[in-house]
C-alpha cells in the first residue's frame, strides 16, 4: 500500500509541475497576445514604478523632514500613476489576470516541489502537564478565555507569571516534581524559554496561542483566535518533531534579528510607540554613525556591511512571496534561514526590485551562521524579546530537538512548499525528478531569493 501511496504522491508532484510550468507560460503570452511587443514597454513603466516606490520608501525611513515627507508622496503616487496608466491604456486587466497565473504558477511549482513530511503519531495523553500562564500576554487573552478554569479542568496545574518570577526556572522544578508535559499560555518570548526545557528533558510542549502575534502557533497550524481550543493537544492530540534555533545560549523558536531592528527593540520607548520610535530611530541607523555594519560566515560564504540580518528556525517565504509572507515552509528542516540586507543610498534601494540578484538582499540557508560586528557586544532581538550578546554570535540549528503536541483537529494546516526552483520544476514535469532523491546541501542560497 506504501508503495501505491508513493506511486501517487509521484503523479501528483508531476501533474503540480506541469501546472506550474503551463500557468507561468500564459502569464506571458496573456500580455504579449493583448498589447504585442508593447508589453514590453508595459512591464518596463511596471518595474520603474516599483523601483521609484523603493526609493520613495527608503527616503521615508533613511531621512527626516522635507526628504521623508518626498518619500512618503513618491511611494504613494509612483504605483498609483502606474495603475493609472494600465488601466487608461487597457492593460489593467491583463496584466491582473498575468499576476493571478504567475501566482498560480508559484504556488503550483511549490506544491511540486514539497519534499515528504513526516507523519504526525498519535500523542499520548499526559498525565501529569503543567502550563504557564502570562495574565497579561496578548491583551489579557488568558482571562478573555477563561483559559486556567478550563486548563484545570482538563487536569493541568497551572501557574500564573505575575512579571516576577523566572519561568525557566519554575519550568525545570515542574519537570523535578513530576510534570510530563509543559506548556505556555503566552507570547513568543516566553514559549522558546519553556520550550528549551522540554527539550532538555524531552518532554512534550504545548503551544496555547495567548499571546499577540503567535507567529509559532501560526506555522504550527493552531487557531491563533481561540487559544482554548490548543488544549485539546492534553487529551486528543498528535506529536510533531520540530527543530529548535539557537543564538549562542539562547534559544528561539521563530528568529533572531540583528542590527536595525534588534536596536529599534533596544528603546524603552518602543513598547508603548512602536511607529514613532522606528521613524526616529532609523535615519541614524541606516545611514548615520549608529548604522550597524554585521558580518555572517555560513560554510563558505562571507558576507559583509549588512545592515540588518534575521536568523529564523527554519527559512522564511519570501516577504513577496504568493502564498503567505512571514510564513514558514516547514518547522522540521534542520536549517536555519539567513537574510541579510545591506542598503545605504538611493540607488541602492532602486534595485531593491531586482531581489537577490540587486546586491542589497542576500538569502541563505545553513545548519550554523557566525555573526560578527566591531563592536565587543551587539543587540538582539530574540523571538522580539531584546538582549545583548557577546560577538561573535553562533546561531546554529538543533533538528527534532522538540516535540510538540497539536490537536488532531486544527483549522489551520502548516504550508506544504518549497522554493520554486524553476529547472529542477521542468525536469519534474517531465518526470525526470523525484523531490525526495536530492536534499538541499547544509549552506546554499536560497532558490526562492
Amino acid at each position: 500500500m506504501g508503495r501505491h501511496q508513493n506511486a501517487g504522491a509521484r503523479t501528483g508532484s508531476v501533474l503540480r509541475a506541469r501546472l506550474a510550468l503551463l500557468a507561468l507560460l500564459c502569464s506571458i503570452l496573456v500580455p504579449l497576445l493583448v498589447a504585442g511587443l508593447r508589453s514590453v514597454l508595459w512591464a518596463l513603466v511596471g518595474i520603474a514604478g516599483l523601483a521609484l516606490a523603493s526609493v520613495g520608501v527608503w527616503w521615508t525611513l533613511a531621512h527626516t523632514g522635507v526628504l521623508r515627507v518626498l518619500g512618503l508622496v513618491l511611494s504613494v503616487l509612483a504605483p498609483l500613476t502606474v495603475l493609472s496608466l494600465y488601466s487608461a491604456s487597457g492593460m489593467l486587466g491583463p496584466a491582473l489576470l498575468s499576476l493571478a497565473l504567475w501566482v498560480l504558477a508559484v504556488a503550483s511549482a511549490r506544491t511540486a516541489m514539497a519534499p515528504p513530511r513526516a507523519v504526525a503519531e498519535r500523542a499520548e495523553a499526559p498525565h501529569d502537564p503543567w502550563i504557564v500562564m502570562n495574565p497579561r500576554s496578548g491583551g489579557g487573552k488568558v482571562e478573555r478565555f477563561g483559559l486556567v478554569a478550563k486548563a484545570r479542568a482538563a487536569g493541568a496545574r497551572v501557574v500564573l507569571l505575575d512579571g516576577h518570577q523566572d519561568v525557566v526556572a519554575l519550568a525545570r522544578q515542574a519537570v523535578a516534581e513530576g510534570a510530563d508535559l509543559l506548556a505556555v499560555a503566552g507570547g513568543d518570548g516566553t514559549q522558546a524559554l519553556v520550550a528549551e526545557v522540554a527539550a532538555r528533558h524531552d518532554v512534550p510542549f504545548v503551544v496555547i496561542p495567548a499571546g499577540t502575534r503567535n507567529h509559532f502557533a501560526l506555522d504550527l497550524g493552531l487557531d491563533r483566535d481561540d487559544p482554548a481550543a490548543a488544549l485539546e493537544a492534553l487529551t486528543d492530540g498528535l506529536e510533531l518533531r520540530v527543530d529548535l534555533g539557537f543564538a549562542a545560549d539562547r534559544v528561539f523558536v521563530n528568529n533572531a534579528s540583528f542590527g536595525t531592528y534588534a536596536s529599534v527593540v533596544a528603546d524603552p520607548a518602543y513598547r508603548d510607540a512602536k511607529l514613532h520610535t522606528t521613524l526616529r530611530s532609523l535615519p541614524g541607523l541606516l545611514t548615520g554613525e549608529d548604522a550597524p555594519g554585521l558580518r555572517i560566515r555560513a560554510g563558505p560564504t562571507r558576507v559583509g556591511a549588512l545592515q540588518a540580518l534575521l536568523v529564523s528556525n527554519n527559512p522564511y517565504l519570501r516577504a513577496v512571496d504568493s502564498a503567505r509572507p512571514g510564513r514558514r515552509e516547514r518547522l522540521d528542516s534542520g536549517q536555519l534561514g539567513v537574510l541579510g540586507v545591506r542598503v545605504s543610498n538611493t540607488a541602492q534601494a532602486a534595485r531593491l526590485v531586482r531581489g537577490a540578484r540587486s546586491g542589497a538582499v542576500m538569502r541563505l540557508r545553513a545548519d550554523e551562521v557566525v555573526v560578527d560586528a566591531d563592536t565587543a557586544d551587539i543587540a538582539v532581538g530574540i523571538d522580539g524579546e531584546h538582549v545583548v550578546l557577546p560577538t561573535p554570535v553562533v546561531c546554529r540549528t538543533a533538528p527534532g530537538a522538540l516535540r510538540v503536541h497539536v490537536p488532531r483537529h486544527r483549522p489551520g494546516k502548516p504550508l506544504t512548499g518549497a522554493p520554486a526552483d524553476w529547472p529542477r520544476v521542468a525536469r519534474l514535469a517531465r518526470g525526470r525528478l523525484f523531490t525526495h532523491e536530492h536534499g538541499p546541501t547544509p549552506t546554499e542560497p536560497d532558490p526562492g531569493a
